[in-house]
């Protein structure tokens, strides 16, 4: 979860004035969280307030948390159809295929113990808005590979995964993607690039380097990439993540954000 709010830090400032290299600032003092990192705390909050003792969570409140947060953070950049979905009287689901399912999943990827549950709540988390396929697709395999990732499988392994149960193509490389690669908020144009950029990458902030050098929807890309990130080097490969990563994310955050943050990261993620 921390990593997926680096990366939405990170890439914020590109998100409209795309960059097609690695080489930038990474902390950089001007960036800001954007509606990824303010989706993302939502959803870890409900599973911190609804799971029960048998590591299950009542989906039902859900869109009500989701709504709340889009009400109290009102300036943030939500796509048209969801803004208006946040302040709905009727929340029912708008059959988007956009990548704001997969750009919030990250913490189901960490909180559940079995990848049916990751798969089963992955889906409760983006249907309530994002109910077309594709939709459920991406916040499925962005939540799956966090979970294999915090669970000791090799890239080789995740990248099998993905490709056999949602079947993306992540063979194509990053060279080969970047340069035609344009402003995409779909999750079938956003989830494999970003994906990719994790396989592809050296260590933590190398990835998040990979996913901004896409161009692109800059934040929701880097905020995919940064989730999956965060599972795979804080457990035990390369070398972790950074510790500037989380000061960075300090500094950036409003007081309850951060608190739903730490709590979130003490319960599911620091055991």
């Amino acid at each position: 979860m921390l990593g997926a709010i680096f990366g939405d830090i990170v890439g914020s400032i590109y998100e409209f004035s795309s960059i097609k290299t690695k080489d930038f600032p990474l902390y950089n003092p001007e960036a800001f969280f954007t509606d990824d990192t303010i989706m993302t705390v939502a959803v870890a909050e409900h599973i911190l307030t609804s799971m029960d003792g048998t590591d299950d969570t009542d989906d039902e409140d859900l869109p009500q948390i989701l709504q709340s947060y889009g009400r109290r953070y009102p300036h943030a950049s939500y796509g048209q159809n969801f803004r208006q979905w946040i302040h709905s009287e009727d929340s029912q689901p708008y059959n988007s295929w956009g990548n704001g399912s997969a750009m919030r999943v990250s913490p189901v990827g960490f909180a559940y113990p079995t990848i049916e549950m990751v798969l089963e709540k992955a889906q409760a988390t983006a249907q309530i808005t994002h109910n077309h396929p594709e939709g459920i697709k991406g916040a499925q395999a962005t939540a799956a590979a966090i979970f294999l990732a915090r669970h000791d499988h090799s890239k080789i392994q995740i990248k099998s995964y993905i490709e056999m149960q949602f079947g993306y193509d992540l063979n194509k490389t990053l060279e080969e993607i970047r340069p035609s690669y344009q402003f995409d908020v779909s999750c079938q144009g956003t989830v494999p690039p970003a994906i990719r950029a994790f396989l592809e990458s050296e260590n933590f902030e190398d990835a998040i380097r990979n996913a901004v050098s896409l161009g692109g929807d800059s934040d929701t890309l880097t905020c995919i990439t940064g989730g999956i990130a965060e599972a795979f080097y804080r457990n035990g490969n390369g070398d972790g993540v950074p510790d500037q990563v989380r000061t960075y994310v300090e500094e950036k955050l409003d007081a309850d954000l951060l608190d739903i943050l730490n709590q979130f990261t003490q319960r599911f993620i620091n055991t």
